[in-house]
């Protein structure tokens, strides 16, 4: 089975190396110093959402009965036989915005230069070398998961063994855990 891309919510403590990871790998020079200095900027496809204490790394989840696709009246909304994820074609995209509409995670928005959708393409040059995407690579809180369905299930089995056997505490406070602490008044 395919890896792509899992979220452990609880473990983001809104550092946005994600959305600077992405950005610059969808750039022309595909370096930090080079990207800043480009005009137009490179473009996040993933935005990092703040609610309360608590931060969320909002993308297109690639759906498998992708909205986006059936609301796109141009077929510019496709999905790419060999890598199964969701993309846009910016030649056939007419900005009418019914993908960001029909989207229920946000993960479609506005190029604000190209007047053309934008969203997560899912790395294709970077997984087809067997790398990572660039936001999970970049993420240093492991929110971000490339991995296959069995291996992060393994995971959440591996995770409630130990609370279970921890007595229900984690082995170590996660990085939420300790923005929190630091929220709280003393």
């Amino acid at each position: 089975m395919s890896r792509t891309i899992f979220t452990v919510a609880e473990r983001c403590v809104a550092c946005k190396s994600c959305e600077i990871a992405c950005a610059v790998e969808h750039s022309r020079s595909k370096t930090l110093a080079g990207a800043i200095l480009e005009t137009p900027p490179p473009q996040r496809r993933i935005n990092v959402e703040g609610v309360g204490a608590y931060s969320y790394p909002s993308r297109c989840q690639h759906c498998a009965d992708a909205a986006c696709i059936t609301a796109c009246p141009t077929g510019a909304m496709q999905r790419d036989g060999g890598t199964d994820k969701v993309f846009s074609d910016h030649d056939k995209c007419i900005g009418c915005w019914m993908c960001v509409v029909v989207c229920p995670f946000g993960g479609v928005t506005a190029d604000p230069v190209g007047k053309k959708a934008l969203k997560c393409d899912g790395c294709p040059e970077r997984t087809a070398r067997g790398e990572a995407p660039a936001c999970a690579a970049a993420c240093p809180t492991d929110t971000l998961l490339y991995l296959t369905p069995e291996e992060f299930a393994a995971q959440r089995r591996q995770a409630t063994a130990r609370a279970a056997v921890c007595g229900g505490q984690p082995e170590s406070a996660n990085g939420m855990d300790i923005l929190r602490s630091l929220k709280r008044p003393h």
